[in-house]
């Protein structure tokens, strides 16, 4: 799909504003007379490389409060400082996705598919590997976080 630079920037700002993925579309349809699917708003999304805010950020701004329920990234944390989120836009070809921060501060990406196979995305260090202790607390995180989510 071919979008002008300006047309890219709103939506962009969009994004970061907090606008779920079907509010866009139909801002695209309102704003643009762009008739685009759902997946395909997703894709343009995923490659204008776009990230939604961090849902912990304040939600004085009380016109975009619920959008930002909606989208909102989901975390959990331990007292050995394993952290784990789910993405808002989940990443193509999975279930659920997010981004895992061990206790050494390294952050990886990991995704769930349909066919309940766990994985790490590697990180800047492709060579790095958590700890036993931070992967069991990633994956007892993990498995608490899902089951609120009802996966």
């Amino acid at each position: 799909m071919d979008l002008t630079d300006e047309q890219k920037s709103v939506v962009s700002q969009w994004v970061s504003e907090g606008e779920s993925i079907a509010k866009i579309q139909n801002l695209l349809k309102e704003h643009f007379d762009l008739g685009l699917t759902y997946m395909d708003v997703r894709f343009l999304v995923d490659d204008l490389g776009v990230v939604y805010k961090d849902s912990n950020e304040s939600l004085e701004d009380e016109d975009h409060a619920e959008s930002k329920t909606e989208d909102s990234t989901e975390e959990n944390s331990d007292p050995a400082g394993v952290t784990v989120d789910v993405d808002a836009v989940i990443r193509p070809g999975s279930l659920v996705s997010g981004n895992v921060r061990f206790s050494d501060g390294n952050v990886l990406g990991w995704q769930l598919t349909s066919t309940g196979q766990l994985g790490l995305i590697p990180g800047d260090d492709p060579e790095y590997r958590p700890s036993n202790e931070d992967l069991q607390s990633f994956q007892t995180q993990l498995q608490e976080l899902l089951k609120e989510k009802g996966f």
